[in-house]
Formats: structure tokens, sequence, C-alpha cells
């Protein structure tokens, strides 16, 4: 039996991962079986049975000079890896469960700002199909702060245009609904009824059901979506690196420095832990300076008082 390529199976079908995420996983899994095998410790990934195997792997990656997000990362990897040998009754102990990860200090993401997003906007030719369908994408991915994968993985059948509403499929089969506003909506139905078609008529497969059609009949993919975003500062004049998450960042970033509330972001975005929004929860001094301002019953008085 494959347990390694069983477990990519499981992550890709029964977790929802990315084919990227499920190799990530399985990259860390197969670097503490080389290790294993390399110091002599145990034959395969089935036979590291102690405790001390694990926290030995963990010296080890330290003492490589791995990053300690790195070492956190590869340490949850091994975590869920040794869980799901547990629910296949092939183990009875996670090795790695009482093992804490290392304290990675939180970074803040880079954030585009507002007029940054305009100038992207602007240089956007709508006039052409692959132009058209570029400003749905990046409407889509600044408006509704969606996931490359998510927006690469829509299908036609998600759209629900007169509710105003788009169904995402998100990370581990956690699907949810977000909303489009009036503009995205007019866009989105211009697409499906004009640009779409034209861009389908370029391949064989004109039931293709994926919403993002490329530039040769066929379904947008992740990469392509990148080629997409580069292109587009490319011809903005801007000079800075881009990838869809970035404007995941900035979209969570606008909403909450105009009033929008965390949790409401938390929804949108589809966190399942609060804490994982409140990375977007910083604003500059000149903001809070100004919301504290505009909102302090004390200060109302004093303005009208003057």
């Amino acid at each position: 039996m494959d347990i390694i390529s069983d477990y990519k199976d499981y992550l890709i079908i029964e977790k929802n991962f990315s084919e990227h995420t499920a190799i990530s996983y399985i990259n860390d899994v197969k670097g503490f079986e080389d290790f294993l095998i390399k110091e002599g410790l145990a034959k395969d990934l089935l036979g590291a049975r102690r405790p001390r195997l694990a926290r030995n792997y963990i010296s080890y990656l330290d003492n490589q000079d791995f990053k300690k997000k790195t070492i956190a990362r590869k340490l949850s990897s091994l975590k869920n890896f040794y869980n799901y040998l547990i629910f296949k009754e092939l183990i009875e102990e996670n090795i790695f469960s009482d093992i804490k990860a290392p304290k990675v200090a939180k970074t803040l993401p880079h954030i585009i700002d507002e007029e940054a997003i305009n100038y992207l906007f602007d240089s956007i030719d709508t006039s052409k199909p692959l132009g058209y369908r570029n400003l749905v994408i990046l409407d889509l991915l600044y408006s509704c702060g969606v996931r490359a994968s998510e927006l690469i993985n829509l299908e036609i059948k998600d759209i629900y245009l007169s509710s105003g509403q788009i169904l995402i499929h998100g990370k581990g089969k956690k699907d949810r609904y977000i909303i489009l506003h009036e503009k995205l909506i007019e866009e989105i139905r211009h697409y499906l009824s004009f640009v779409r078609v034209t861009l389908l008529s370029k391949g064989d497969d004109t039931n293709q059901q994926k919403l993002f059609i490329n530039y040769k009949g066929g379904p947008l993919t992740v990469r392509g979506l990148r080629v997409i975003l580069n292109q587009m500062i490319k011809d903005s004049g801007e000079t800075y690196a881009i990838h869809p998450h970035m404007l995941r960042h900035a979209f969570a970033t606008t909403m909450l420095n105009h009033g929008a509330d965390l949790r409401v972001v938390q929804e949108l975005l589809g966190h399942e832990h609060l804490k994982s929004t409140q990375i977007y929860t910083h604003v500059s001094k000149e903001q809070l300076k100004e919301k504290y301002m505009q909102t302090h019953p004390r200060n109302q008085h004093n303005e009208k008082t003057k």
C-alpha cells in the first residue's frame, strides 16, 4: 500500500485541497521519511512510533537553519499526516501531537492601496474579449476577496445574479456565499452573455462549465491567472510584483478601513477563526485618529460647542 499516494488523494478528494497545497503537504511528509531512513531511525513512516523521533526531527530542522515559519508548517503537515494514519487505524499514537510549534512573528501582508487598484482597473482594455474577462476577474478578486483556487474553480451553476450572490467552494469543503455589488453583477452578466461565448469558440469544448475561459478556449488555471495579473501591472506602468492573495488582502483591508465589522469580513473571507482575520485590522495612526474624532461622543460634543 502506498500510504503517501493515498494521503494525497485524501487531501484532494476528501479535504478539497488544491493540487499545489497537497503537494506541499506530501513534500513535508517525504522530508521526514528521508530523515528517518538516512539516520537509520526507522525503515519507514509507520515504523516511527516514538515521540523522541519527532523531537529529533524538529531539532534537526532547527540545526539546518530552517526558518521558524517553515518548521511550524512542516510540523503542522506531519501532525495532520499522523492523524490520518490514526484515522486509517495504521498506528495508535501521533508522535507529533505534543510538540509545540516555534513561535512565529506575525507579519502584515503587503497591501495594494486604493489608488494603485484604480490604476489597475484603468489599464484594462475592455473593448477586447480578454480585456473584459480580465476586468471581471480583477473586480471579483478585489471586491469579493476570493482565493485564486476559488476563482478558477467557479462554474456557471455557482452564479446567482438574480440575488446578487456567488456560491464559493472554499477550503475543506466549506461553502459560502459572497455578495456582488451592482456594477459587478452587470459586468458578469455582460461577460456571460457576450464575452464568454466568444472565448469558448476558440476551443473544442463549448460545453465547458468553468466560469473563466483562457485565450485558447479552455478553463483558466492558477498559473494563467498570475500571468493575467502580471500583464495588468505591466500595462498600468507600475513596477511592483502582484499575486492573487494580495488582492484578497486589499479587499479585507479596504472593507475594515471603511467601517466593516470584523466578523462580517471573516464570513466574506471564509475564515474559520477570527484570529485569521484580525491581521487585517492594522490601520495607520491617521486613520485611527480620524475614526476616533468622528465617532467619540465627547469629541462630537466639543465640535457642537465651538
